[in-house]
């Protein structure tokens, strides 16, 4: 009776063992599950605040590129406005000098032109503030669909469908050429037309100086005046020698010497400011001019130049002492 217990007592106590055995790698399978899933979440979490502060990162990206082309853009604003008040208070110390030479008309020109020409630089950096704040807008908006793009992605990865996301991916990526390859044909035709607009205007401009050009030199006629007895500067100038005497000539540049400028030669601006203008040519006997043309002294020569245009349009060699 002993012998039959303690058999049976010791088959079912080998029997626990054995199914104890058994249990330990359920239990550490599942533990390793638990762990795998803890870890897994864990790298999901990491993922979605990497992509929460790569998001964040590019939005302050997108708002700094806005605040710069906002700053670009009301700097030209500045400049521009400041080259207005330029061309104003030039045009107006301009069209006084006329007005003390008695000059209304040339005055009501230079005005006129002055306003013209301020208002063209107030239109070009409109255009050019306008031009930055679309480029500065479309690179933020470049930015911020690159940071939703990667954030989609992120999101696809997390949840496990890769294939899905290879797919996704490869049509953002399409999509994302198209819309640069858009935004540089955009680019492309904004400089073709900057540069159609001023090449059309450098026509207009030349077209107009041409015409102008043309027009005033069919008016004046060197002939007519000096075949006129009223101006013969050179009897005159005979018994008004002291007259013809001005002294040195200062040239606008130090390193300057005198050189023979001919009819139809083109002069740098200083050579015909205010400082070098005959301001009565009836003192020596020249006739009246009108307009932008100027007499003006060149060392011992006089000569008559379009201030406009610069051009040299009648010259007396040898005029003064």
């Amino acid at each position: 009776m002993d012998m039959k217990y303690l058999m049976k007592t010791s088959g079912m106590a080998a029997l626990a063992a054995a199914l104890a055995f058994a249990a330990m790698p359920a239990q550490a399978e599942a533990a390793a599950k638990q762990d795998e899933t803890r870890a897994e979440r864990m790298m999901q979490r990491a993922e979605r605040q990497a992509t929460a502060q790569q998001s964040q990162r590019s939005e302050r990206r997108a708002a700094r590129v806005e605040r710069q082309g906002d700053r670009a853009a009301a700097q030209i604003d500045r400049r521009s406005e400041q080259r207005a008040d330029r061309v104003d208070r030039r045009t107006d110390r301009r069209a006084e000098q006329f007005r003390n030479n008695g000059d209304n008309r040339a005055a009501r020109t230079v005005e006129r032109r002055g306003d013209q020409r301020a208002a063209r630089i107030e239109r070009s950096g409109d255009r050019a503030a306008r031009t930055v704040d679309r480029r500065s807008e479309r690179r933020a908006e470049g930015i911020r669909s690159r940071a939703e793009t990667q954030t989609t992605r992120n999101r696809s990865y997390n949840d496990g469908s890769r294939n899905t996301t290879y797919g996704g991916d490869r049509t953002r990526g399409d999509n994302r050429r198209d819309i640069r390859r858009e935004a540089r044909r955009n680019d492309r035709w904004d400089e073709r037309r900057d540069d159609y607009r001023r090449d059309r205007q450098a026509e207009r401009r030349d077209d107009y100086r041409r015409d102008r050009r043309a027009s005033r030199h069919d008016r004046w006629d060197r002939r007519t005046w000096r075949n006129n007895q009223r101006y013969n500067w050179n009897t005159y100038r005979q018994y008004n020698r002291n007259v013809f005497r001005l002294g040195s000539y200062y040239a606008p540049y130090r390193s300057h010497r005198y050189s023979r400028f001919s009819i139809g030669f083109h002069l740098d601006n200083v050579f015909f400011g205010n400082r070098y203008w005959i301001n009565d040519p009836w003192r020596y006997r020249l006739p009246a001019v009108y307009g932008d043309y100027r007499w003006v002294r060149y060392y011992d020569d006089v000569m008559l130049v379009d201030t406009y245009t610069g051009e040299v349009v009648d010259v007396i060699y040898d005029f003064f002492w």
